[in-house]
């Protein structure tokens, strides 16, 4: 078996009146899949304060009350990667919502209810309750905001 380092990721769910900011996303991993912002967790980082950037720098959005739900495992062999992806749950504080960037080709509220298709793997397994370590007061994404 080949090593190949598991990479750690976070996903910054930001509630505005009800509904969820998603972005498409473009580039090599998941193209044309539905996300929330997020990405590497860097050196010396903690999972908030890498989605507060990943906010701002992907959506160009400002977070507030943020609290760390908890992780999925997101391995993905057509792609070769494994990723662990921390989740923290917040809510937009201030800042206009980028239509468009370098990293995604869509973006928008979304009521939970109703999301746009397909979701990116490792939101795909949030909203599937796959999060980790179970939580018995997160019983489903529908329950969420």
């Amino acid at each position: 078996m080949r090593r190949k380092p598991v990479r750690v990721a976070v996903g910054a769910l930001i509630w505005k009146d009800g509904k969820i900011a998603l972005i498409k996303r473009a580039g090599k991993y998941g193209a044309d899949t539905w996300a929330p912002p997020g990405g590497h967790i860097e050196f010396g980082e903690s999972a908030t304060q890498a989605a507060c950037r990943e906010t701002m720098e992907e959506i160009g959005v400002q977070i507030k009350n943020m609290v760390v739900l908890g992780l999925t495992e997101d391995f993905v062999p057509e792609w070769d990667t494994h990723y662990i992806t921390i989740w923290v749950q917040s809510d937009w504080a201030s800042g206009e919502l980028k239509s468009v960037d370098v990293e995604f080709t869509q973006s928008g509220f979304f009521d939970k209810g109703d999301l746009p298709n397909p979701l990116f793997i490792s939101f795909e397994n949030l909203v599937a309750g796959n999060l980790l370590p179970f939580r018995s007061d997160f019983h489903s994404f529908q329950k969420m905001a």
